[in-house]
């Protein structure tokens, strides 16, 4: 027992740079708290004491903010960073290395008996507030981007983001240029999701259409002036351009209104 506590703090140190020694980390790390007190629950559940494992974990929740399930079934070295809101199902199953972060779900979407929630493979990272939903499988080094929800299985090493969860490419395409292969190896995966331009697959998705209607544009442009050229009158009026910055609102405008409201703020008032 006393082993297993001390391989669950050196992990600890492996993930978080804030953690300075083993006995701060024993006393403040409520997901290592709510990993104890789940292989006490668990110990109860499979030995048929049902009601008994579920008060214990009713107590865990309590005292650390973190609800797992007895019947979850947790592999060696998991670690839960800052833990508030973690809620793991009765059918999980989760490898070895495995980290989540704040606000995950491991949840189902069903209410039928069986397996019902996330199978998470050794060296998954869960991002913030993330949902992951149902019984799929997170392949061996998968990761989820913060608060995306993700219901369909997602292959080993493959980074999933945004609502639903999309599969980011490892590499991108031809011809998508430098810039969209620096972003990718950039922000690839995101446990917070504070990067202004972090590559939504939404956004990429219309980013793509706005190019495509540009260059169809420019070809119907180039076809009327050569129909006109051989006397024809049509494309009298050229077609308005296609904004980005008129479906999304300017970030340096918004700033400079969000300073001058702090600013004309009277505290006095």
């Amino acid at each position: 027992m006393f082993s297993r506590i001390k391989e669950d703090i050196n992990s600890v140190f492996d993930r978080d740079p804030a953690a300075r020694t083993s006995f701060e980390v024993l006393l403040n790390y409520p997901g290592l708290h709510a990993i104890w007190f789940h292989r006490v629950s668990h110990k109860l559940w499979c030995a048929n004491w049902k009601l008994l494992a579920r008060v214990f974990s009713t107590f865990s929740r309590w005292l650390t903010g973190i609800e797992i399930h007895p019947g979850a079934t947790i592999g060696r070295r998991f670690f839960i960073d800052h833990g508030m809101g973690v809620v793991i199902g009765g059918t999980a199953e989760i490898g070895d290395d495995v980290t989540l972060y704040q606000g995950v779900t491991l949840g189902g979407t069903s209410w039928k008996p069986g397996k019902r929630h996330p199978t998470l493979e050794d060296n998954v990272v869960i991002g913030a507030g993330a949902q992951v939903l149902g019984p799929i499988t997170i392949g061996k080094g998968g990761k989820v981007g913060s608060n995306s929800v993700v219901v369909k299985d997602l292959p080993a090493n493959a980074t999933a983001v945004g609502i639903p969860g999309r599969i980011v490419p490892d590499k991108p395409s031809k011809g998508e240029g430098q810039q969209r292969e620096a972003a990718a190896k950039k922000y690839g995966f995101d446990a917070y999701a504070v990067s202004h331009d972090n590559p939504d697959p939404v956004a990429k998705a219309i980013g793509r259409l706005l190019d495509h209607v540009h260059l169809m544009d420019d070809r119907v442009s180039a076809l009327c002036k050569e129909v006109n050229s051989l006397g024809g009158n049509i494309c009298d009026q050229n077609l308005p351009e296609l904004r980005v910055g008129e479906f999304i609102e300017d970030e340096k405008a918004a700033a400079q209104r969000r300073e001058s409201k702090v600013s004309s703020f009277d505290p006095e008032i």
